[in-house]
């Protein structure tokens, strides 16, 4: 099995809770667009093709899930509430991360132009917004609503805007649940 399908399994897992593949996953992709949004984005990024991307262009007008091809991503991919989520291209993100509603993660220009850097096992809240050349470290949790402009060390919590850092073992522990 390719490294691609082993990521979209991961994704489909985190996002389900099912392990093994079959027609269940595939009605699941008929019917959660969470689903036929990742299945798509790892297909296109496998292979791309006018049709690949022609799917994966219906579902982000449909809704608004702005998840760029060129962005880097790990497995177990979970999207919550996945309206109006936006990944920037040359974004690095881990394992077993949480995307919420609403979230921005992106390039910005100046003194910390560039595109964040995002670890394993990272929560982002609905409306978290990241952007610029930083690192977030693995196990960590951003607050709904909160602001990163600078580099988070991991077992953190961020909270505000402008963000606060809280230094917390297993920070994400409740949040991020993934098979070992």
């Amino acid at each position: 099995m390719s490294g691609k399908t082993e990521k979209y399994m991961a994704d489909y897992y985190r996002m389900t809770g099912i392990c093994h593949q079959g027609v269940r996953s595939f009605i699941h992709r008929l019917l959660h667009h969470n689903l036929a949004y990742m299945y798509w984005f790892r297909k296109y990024q496998e292979k791309p093709s006018f049709f690949k991307r022609a799917m994966l262009y219906r579902i982000t007008r449909k809704y608004g899930l702005e998840i760029s091809p060129k962005a880097q991503i790990g497995a177990g991919l979970y999207l919550g509430h996945p309206y109006n989520i936006t990944v920037g291209e040359d974004v690095i993100i881990g394992k077993n991360v949480n995307l919420h509603k609403g979230c921005t993660i992106g390039r910005t220009s100046g003194k910390n132009g560039g595109s964040p850097k995002i670890g394993d096992q990272v929560f982002v809240g609905i409306n978290a917004t990241i952007v610029g050349n930083v690192v977030i470290g693995n196990d960590v949790l951003i607050a709904p609503n909160s602001f990163v402009n600078f580099d988070v060390p991991s077992h953190s919590v961020v909270i505000g805007n402008p963000g606060k850092i809280y230094t917390k073992e297993y920070a994400t522990g409740n949040y991020v649940c993934f098979c070992t």
